[in-house]
Order: C-alpha cells, then structure tokens, then sequence
C-alpha cells in the first residue's frame, strides 16, 4: 500500500527538521525528494523516509563498530 506523508507527519515518525532545514537537505541530495500534491502542498512516500530514517541507524551503528 503507498502511504503518502504529509510535512506534518514526518515530526511524529522521527524527523525532526525545520522547512527550511529539509528543503536545504532535499537540495543537498540529503533526503528523500517530495511529490507535489498540489501548489503549496508537498508529500513523502513514508517508505522512502523509513528507508532514509533506516539508513541513518546503519550509520549510527557502524561508528559504534569501528
């Protein structure tokens, strides 16, 4: 099933940046690029934000590692 989240919902399922700080990020090629719902209104598809949040807790582990 495509779920698609919302600016909103991405705080709750753990990210926890500003507007500005995740357009900045999705310029930078940092995070999962939107899809425009309409004029003003942008989504995630929540997979694509699991499999960012995913990666960033790979991230975490590997440092504790080496």
């Amino acid at each position: 099933m495509l779920v698609i989240l919302s600016f909103e919902e991405l705080r709750p399922r753990g990210v926890p940046f500003s507007k500005p700080h995740l357009n900045r990020k999705i310029r930078a090629g940092e995070f999962p690029r939107p899809i425009k719902l309409g004029p003003r209104k942008n989504g995630w598809l929540a997979d694509e934000v699991d499999t960012w949040l995913a990666a960033r807790i790979a991230a975490r582990e590997q440092q504790t590692t080496t």
